[in-house]
C-alpha cells in the first residue's frame, strides 16, 4: 500500500509540474482549461495568492514532519519561484531593480538559508 501511494504521489507531483509548464507555454489555453477567462486579472491574482500560501505551508509542513535539514532542501527548491518571478518581471517590461531587489534577493536568501539548514 505504501509503495502504491508513493507512486501515485510522484505521478501527481510530475503532473503538477506539467500543468504549471502549460501555463508558461500556452497561457490562454491553460487558463481557460483551469476554468477562468485568460483576461480575468482577479482570478489570476487569486490563483497566485493561493499558490504563494501553499508554498509557505508546504515548507512549514516539511519542517514539522522531517526536520530542519529537509526544510533546507525544500527552501532551496522553493527558490525556483522567485527566480521565475524575476525572469517574468524582466521579460514583461518590469523594472530590473524590482526583479533583482525583490525576487533575486528572495531567491538568494532562500538558497543561502536552505543550504545552511540542509547542512545541519
Amino acid at each position: 500500500m505504501h509503495a502504491t501511494a508513493l507512486i501515485i504521489a510522484v505521478l501527481a507531483s510530475v503532473a503538477i509540474v506539467v500543468l504549471g509548464a502549460r501555463f508558461l507555454v500556452t497561457p490562454a489555453r491553460a487558463t481557460t482549461d483551469f476554468g477562468v477567462a485568460a483576461d480575468d486579472l482577479r482570478a489570476l491574482t487569486a490563483i497566485k495568492g493561493v499558490r504563494d500560501i501553499t508554498s509557505g505551508v508546504v515548507v512549514l509542513t516539511v519542517w514539522a514532519a522531517a526536520g530542519t535539514s529537509a526544510m533546507g532542501w525544500a527552501l532551496v527548491a522553493a527558490a525556483l519561484t522567485p527566480v521565475g518571478d524575476g525572469l517574468i518581471v524582466t521579460t514583461r517590461s518590469g523594472r530590473l531593480g524590482t526583479a533583482l531587489g525583490v525576487h533575486g534577493l528572495t531567491a538568494l536568501v532562500l538558497v543561502a538559508v536552505g543550504l545552511v539548514l540542509a547542512a545541519g
